[in-house]
């Protein structure tokens, strides 16, 4: 093991001892809620919302506050904002499904799933990743890609292709790769946004290319119903591709040609294509014929990892990259089931300006739970959802798994200023895709699907 991975380690160890530690003493300090089965110690003692806005929300709104204002402790940060939320839930107001132990457990059995198949996939898009670029097809890339600023538009073009069959993390991931290649390594942050503004863009209209989607089929939708967000998904990449590109050949222009003297790994290729092929495999065949187990088990994380492993005599792992995306990874699911304990319990009546306001919400708050309020109350015109849900997410850096995971590979993209401000072109792609959906389509809400 290298010299460099072991401080990784440590530091990722310390860290999730740190969160442990802080987990077990916010439970420790709601002890007394579990004996009298209440909604906590402190209930009816202390207001539960301060004006109109619940102390739950405060408290994540914190947290992401300070996820922008230290983006070089988001995880410290994270933590933190987790545990307080959870002791609020502890000593005051009690889980969704009941107070105490209880009711984080059925919490817990509740989100289980999300978050493994989060956990999973995050890790094993990272080792995918790590094959691709070792494979030496990043260094062939720019053999294909114009030599000026028309190679960064091609560049998110593939990625958005790349997107609509494949998982969002995975196509955003392999577009950071190749773009940390050809740009030598020096990409821009509005560029790495344009990246994860393709790739959220590319899965917004396939039922396989976006776990929100995903669900939305899931739960009895047509693919035919969505397939529409792909009139803004197209308007978006053709508004964020000409300002980052050019912005990003400014800042350092592409490679002009595939560096010689290097030959493929086509092994190491064709591990690459097994380990995508098994995780839309799992996707597609759970949902035709087992849809149930998708409520029961991790089912595509556990078809990568199982592809991970199975293809490791032919290819060994880079088993290092885990350790060094542990952190990141750690940070995104705090997040994720810090929003997953927000009283959200309904959504405003289904409408166009609802839909827009939710794209904005999901630059902030996980998508997941708020495509499951959205099929819980229905009413919605799925394809204009999918899309605000979907691409949303790209106006901050952690408002997709997309953009988390590439921010592993590009640790400064973790400045939500340098993120609005460079990549401003993704909030504005956002308002005129969304507005030109509407007034081309309109707006059709779906009778009950399931």
């Amino acid at each position: 093991m290298s010299s460099n991975t072991a401080p990784a380690q440590s530091r990722a160890g310390s860290m999730a001892l740190r969160a442990a530690f802080l987990a077990f003493g916010a439970s420790a300090l709601a002890l007394p809620a579990f004996a009298e089965g209440a909604a906590g110690p402190l209930a009816g003692l202390v207001p539960v919302a301060i004006g109109p806005v619940p102390v739950d929300f405060i408290l994540f709104a914190l947290t992401l506050l300070g996820v922008a204002i230290f983006h070089h402790r988001v995880f410290t940060v994270a933590v933190t904002g987790l545990t307080a939320i959870l002791a609020w839930k502890f000593l005051v107001v009690g889980f969704k499904h009941g107070a105490g132990i209880a009711g984080l457990s059925a919490h817990v059995s509740h989100e289980w799933v999300v978050i493994a198949n989060l956990f999973l996939l995050l890790l094993g898009f990272a080792v995918l990743s790590r094959h691709f670029e070792t494979s030496n097809v990043p260094e062939k890339i720019p053999a294909i890609l114009p030599d000026n600023w028309l190679g960064g538009v091609v560049l998110l073009a593939l990625v958005f292709v790349l997107s609509s069959f494949l998982d969002n993390i995975a196509a955003a991931m392999i577009g950071g790769i190749v773009a940390k290649h050809v740009y030598h390594g020096k990409v821009s942050i509005g560029y790495i946004a344009a990246l994860v503004a393709a790739s959220n863009a590319g899965g917004a209209g396939s039922v396989v290319g976006d776990t929100t989607t995903t669900m939305i089929w899931i739960d009895g939708v047509s693919p035919l119903n969505v397939l529409h967000a792909y009139v803004a998904s197209f308007v978006a990449l053709a508004i964020i591709s000409v300002p980052a590109s050019l912005a990003q050949q400014k800042f350092h222009p592409i490679q002009k040609a595939a560096t010689a003297g290097i030959s493929v790994d086509w092994g190491r290729v064709g591990v690459v294509v097994a380990i995508l092929a098994t995780a839309i495999g799992s996707n597609v065949a759970a949902n035709l014929y087992f849809p149930q187990m998708l409520d029961l088990l991790p089912v595509i994380g556990i078809g990568v990892w199982a592809a991970i492993l199975l293809t490791a005599p032919l290819r060994k792992p880079d088993w290092a990259i885990v350790s060094t995306s542990l952190k990141g990874t750690l940070f995104l699911l705090c997040l994720v089931m810090s929003a997953s304990l927000m009283p959200v319990e309904s959504l405003p009546p289904a409408s166009w300006h609802t839909t827009m306001g939710l794209g904005f919400v999901s630059a902030v708050f996980d998508n997941i739970p708020l495509t499951a309020l959205a099929l819980a109350q229905g009413g919605y015109d799925w394809g204009v959802l999918a899309f605000a849900v979907g691409f949303g997410g790209s106006m901050m850096w952690f408002g997709s798994s997309a953009g988390v995971a590439i921010t592993n590979i590009f640790p400064d993209g973790k400045s939500v200023w340098k993120w609005v401000t460079q990549g401003w072109f993704v909030i504005v792609a956002y308002v005129v895709a969304f507005l030109v959906m509407i007034l081309m389509l309109g707006w059709h809400p779906h009778a009950p699907h399931a």
